[in-house]
């Protein structure tokens, strides 16, 4: 009896075990709240649609995997989500010590976000670094994913004010009620635009903080496996030079203000 044709069909078990393991479908949540970088798609509010999205889509398409971005809940509840393994991958995540035993950050960011010093338009502040804003106040929204390094700082050398959203945060500057307000830049211009105050704030363009926002793959993941955690380094490692990430964002603004422009039950197109 010959048996080659039977030692050659074992030889290729491994590989044939490893191509069924690899998955062809990611599902992704994040921030259901973020313009321009993610919020729920108006025409469908059970997917997420923005900047962040469209990487993804972007990523999904040279990786051969289909990409379903959908929505998890507000932040917290998108989080648990994506511990459980119902869902594969968080789209924001900031890079948490304390979330290791459930999450495998890929490395480097998705993106970096730059958190600006908003102010009036009038206002006299001189900035250059954050300690020009000692004794001074300002505002921040709870939801700012500061870094571990400045959220300390701020918490010993800040006047900050932390409150729901940045929309009080904003209005208690154009108030006058705060002397500035930590944003960052992009989700700073789309509230500014959401709440008509584009030609009242400015902001400074030296950021305060730059903390990136990680793709973070749950432990209980189905799809977590050495191959798409490597493709994905491969995918982030690329991406910065490709300018994918802010043609995405640029062209998000551009779809979030004509949102905002479309009178109340007007279908987007």
């Amino acid at each position: 009896m010959d048996l080659r044709p039977v030692l050659l069909a074992l030889s290729l078990l491994p590989g044939l075990a490893l191509a069924a393991g690899k998955c062809d479908r990611l599902v992704i949540t994040g921030s259901p709240d973020a313009p321009p970088l993610l919020w729920r798609d108006p025409q469908d509010p059970t997917h997420l649609i923005g900047a962040t999205a469209d990487v993804l889509q972007h990523v999904g398409k040279e990786l051969g995997l289909k990409i379903d971005l959908l929505y998890g809940g507000k932040r917290s509840l998108a989080l648990d989500e994506v511990r459980s393994g119902r869902m594969d991958i968080l789209a924001d995540a900031p890079l948490n010590l304390g979330e290791l035993d459930t999450l495998d950050y890929i490395h480097p960011a998705l993106m970096q976000i730059d958190y600006l010093v908003w102010t009036r338009k009038d206002s006299p502040l001189t900035y250059t670094t954050a300690a020009d804003l000692h004794g001074l106040k300002g505002a921040v929204s709870e939801r700012a994913r500061l870094s571990a390094g400045f959220d300390t700082f701020a918490g010993q050398q800040l006047s900050l004010q932390r409150l729901p959203t940045l929309t009080p945060a904003f209005q208690k500057l154009l108030l006058g009620e705060v002397d500035y307000v930590l944003a960052g830049r992009y989700s700073g211009m789309a509230m500014a635009q959401t709440l008509g105050m584009s030609n009242d704030l400015i902001a400074r363009e030296i950021p305060v903080d730059r903390p990136g926002l990680y793709l973070a793959i749950s432990h209980n993941s189905a799809c977590n496996d050495p191959w798409l955690r490597g493709q994905l380094t491969k995918k982030m490692t690329e991406l910065p030079a490709s300018g994918v990430v802010q043609e995405a964002i640029q062209r998000n603004l551009e779809r979030w203000k004509a949102q905002l422009q479309q009178p109340v039950g007007t279908p987007a197109k």
